[in-house]
């Protein structure tokens, strides 16, 4: 029987500057993977383990999160909202809340993407009689994160955060989700900036503290670039089959429009002859005939002019592209503006702005 954990903690606070110009107009954790914020994966993850109390640990546009989670009763939670007056670090977000916390509990990230099955995580902790228990994930490329050794028997025996290509030891990784003892909580400082994994995962292994890992099982990925929200948003169509490669898009003429490749679309999405390559194309998007749309996401309610040609592109809401534009690897922002018959190439374009 499974081990149950009642409370999780979700950090939302972050800034998303790399994000720029999509987190000008929304914090990180409300972009959206097949028409869903980020943020939901995890609480649904953490709602499907038995969590029941979710704090939502929140900084930037943190109203923006309220507006679209509530309380939480959609998505069988109750989510209390917890505020920084300034940054505390991801430790110290979660010392915050130390008297409102109860026994052992979840720490997850609002800005990564998961549909981890957190409760064999939880059982690994309880089982292991573990203090702290770090989800475990792999990447190709570790340099940008905390790179962690285990033991035969799950112990944590060394970490290294954001190593030198020379100092890679393992491309696993610090997942960002873990499964604590409250008592570990004494061990933050209060009124200081403090994180999980530059100071109290090191300052555990130091004191020989039951530090363990287990691989997450399920999907990861960190959402820290726009071309990482896209492929998020493919990885997850193909996982879930949203739909499949050379479906019909509703609302159009399947012998008129080609779709290829993992694709999804939002509700009444409006393509007429357009071709679509393993792309996702938000609820509400007018594509004009003969458009190309390859290797793209778009955001709600983007306008696309007639014989437009899109390619690795990542699209805000509300935009408008003119008619015979050809964009490649550009990003713009909420509203931006696209002249008919501009070329660009690797361009960012800031919300409300015309290129």
């Amino acid at each position: 029987m499974r081990g149950k954990v009642r409370q999780a903690v979700v950090l939302a606070g972050g800034e998303g500057t790399r994000l720029r110009p999509l987190t000008i107009t929304r914090p990180k954790p409300l972009l959206p993977v097949l028409g869903v914020p980020c943020v939901e994966y995890i609480i649904s993850s953490l709602a499907q383990a038995g969590v029941e109390q979710i704090f939502l640990a929140c900084g930037y546009r943190s109203e923006d999160i309220l507006k679209v989670l509530g309380k939480g009763k959609r998505l069988g939670v109750d989510i209390e909202f917890a505020y920084e007056r300034e940054p505390m670090g991801t430790a110290g977000a979660v010392k915050l809340l130390q008297d409102r916390l109860e026994g052992t509990f979840i720490v997850g990230s609002g800005d990564t993407l998961t549909d981890a099955d957190l409760g064999a995580l939880i059982d690994f902790h309880i089982t292991h009689g573990a203090e702290a228990t770090m989800g475990l994930t792999e990447v190709e490329h570790p340099e940008q994160f905390g790179i962690v050794g285990v033991g035969p028997d799950g112990r944590i025996e060394r970490f290294k955060e954001k190593p030198r290509t020379e100092e890679v030891f393992s491309r696993v990784i610090n997942a960002g989700t873990y499964v604590l003892d409250k008592e570990v909580l004494d061990l933050v400082p209060a009124e200081r900036k403090y994180d999980f994994s530059r100071d109290l995962y090191m300052d555990m292994l130091q004191r020989g503290c039951g530090l363990y890992a287990s691989p997450l099982v399920g999907y990861w990925k960190d959402i820290g670039r726009p071309s990482d929200l896209f492929l998020a948003n493919m990885d997850m169509a193909s996982r879930r089959g949203v739909r499949s490669p050379d479906g019909p898009v509703a609302g159009t003429k399947p012998s008129r429009t080609r779709v290829t490749g993992p694709a999804f679309f939002g509700k009444g999405v409006a393509a007429q002859g357009s071709e679509i390559k393993r792309s996702a194309v938000g609820a509400g998007c007018t594509l004009g005939p003969g458009t190309m749309i390859e290797d793209c996401l778009l955001l709600d309610g983007v306008t696309v002019g007639e014989k437009a040609a899109l390619r690795g592109c990542v699209v805000g809401q509300e935009c408008h592209i003119g008619a015979g534009a050809e964009l490649t690897n550009c990003v713009l922002g909420d509203c931006a503006q696209v002249p008919p018959f501009s070329k660009a190439e690797g361009v960012n374009i800031d919300p409300r702005s015309s290129l």
